[in-house]
């Protein structure tokens, strides 16, 4: 018997591409109804469809989780970036998307960390067991030495005694020997250790701005929550970016737009200390965090800055045409008001792209969540 041939509608975009669609039978009686869930995971399919399909970029592991956290709301900065690209007409090229994408990303190599972590208690055991190796063997020194002596002063000394005091003068030189090479090797891992702080020092400053990057600021953040939240002390973390830098490096140059963010970096710097910590969080952008403050106090102290900033004249020192007026904005949160951390940075991002959205030049505070 010749079975009848069923009609189906594969579906479209990047659901039939991998073959996920769901056939529809001829009747609308037959068509299954999709559940919200499914409905959502579909549309998210499609917007992640049409974004590598407008912008025609190739369908790799990369470019698809860079598409699923910009399109799934994972990661609001990239997806803040797409979203100014687009507006202002530009091309969202493979090109642009991985600068972008390694712009975003925290300047940390989990394997190198490990492996620091790892050279660092194998330092601290190797001192500790040299430091108690040639404590034994200035101990074993002493003892052999007194020894050697009293076998010299023995009276009338016969072959044996003598053999036995040249073998003890032997093991003495020996001893102290094996002494100096200790002394010289905890030398050497106090050197070792020495430099090892320092790399990890390195690894944690902004080679251009010489502001602590991104990496340190992660530790800190998590540092300050904990013991602002042990002193119930108010807490707020910011954002601000440069308002039109695009702008700067296309008119005058990269070199001249790394000036412009180190003059930038040092305003806000000015404002930094015990209470106030700034760190570069990659390109243009600017992160700190503000501890004993409530959010509208350490939003003025933001803005009297940018103020600050708004009235400087820069000048291009390499032709003397004058930058224009330079300018940041900046979003602002309370970190409990929001729950924690991520939530505030979050909130910070938002906020910081309400000011970008209503003019730039300003400072915007998140509000706190119903």
């Amino acid at each position: 018997m010749t079975r009848p041939s069923v009609q189906t509608t594969p579906a479209s975009g990047l659901l039939g591409w991998l073959g996920f669609g769901r056939g529809e039978e001829d009747g609308p009686e037959h068509q299954p109804r999709a559940c919200p869930g499914q409905q959502a995971r579909a549309l998210l399919l499609e917007r992640i469809s049409d974004f590598l399909l407008d912008n025609d970029l190739e369908v790799t592991a990369a470019n698809l989780a860079t598409a699923h956290a910009a399109c799934a709301g994972l990661n609001p900065r990239l997806e803040r970036r797409v979203r100014r690209r687009v507006e202002s007409g530009e091309a969202i090229t493979q090109a642009w998307l991985d600068r972008a994408i390694a712009a975003d990303e925290p300047a940390e190599d989990v394997s190198l960390d490990k492996l620091a972590q790892q050279l660092s208690s194998g330092i601290d055991k190797f001192s500790r067991s040299t430091q108690s190796a040639r404590t034994n063997a200035a101990n074993y020194g002493d003892a052999l030495a007194e020894h050697v002596d009293a076998l010299e002063a023995v009276p009338g000394q016969s072959d044996v005694v003598a053999s036995l005091a040249d073998y003890a003068r032997a093991m003495l030189e020996r001893s102290r020997k094996a002494e100096a090479e200790l002394r010289m090797a905890e030398e050497e891992a106090v050197v070792l250790r020495h430099n090892l702080d320092r790399a990890r020092r390195d690894a944690e400053i902004d080679f251009l701005t010489g502001l602590p990057n991104r990496r340190a600021f992660e530790d800190l953040l998590e540092r300050e929550y904990r013991e602002a939240r042990a002193a119930v002390e108010p807490l707020c973390v910011a954002f601000c970016d440069i308002d039109r830098f695009k702008q700067v490096n296309d008119r005058h140059g990269h070199d001249a737009g790394d000036r412009v963010i180190c003059v930038v970096a040092e305003m806000l710097a000015e404002i930094s200390g015990e209470k106030c910590h700034i760190a570069r969080h990659g390109g243009e952008e600017f992160v700190l965090l503000l501890r004993g403050m409530k959010l509208e106090e350490a939003c003025a102290l933001l803005d009297t800055t940018r103020r600050k900033m708004a009235a400087r004249k820069l000048l291009n020192r390499r032709n003397q045409q004058p930058f224009g007026q330079v300018t940041f904005s900046g979003g602002i949160a309370d970190i409990f008001a929001h729950g924690g951390t991520r939530p505030a940075l979050k909130a910070a991002d938002e906020a910081l792209y309400e000011a970008k959205e209503s003019g730039r030049n300003r400072i915007c505070m998140a509000p706190s969540p119903a």
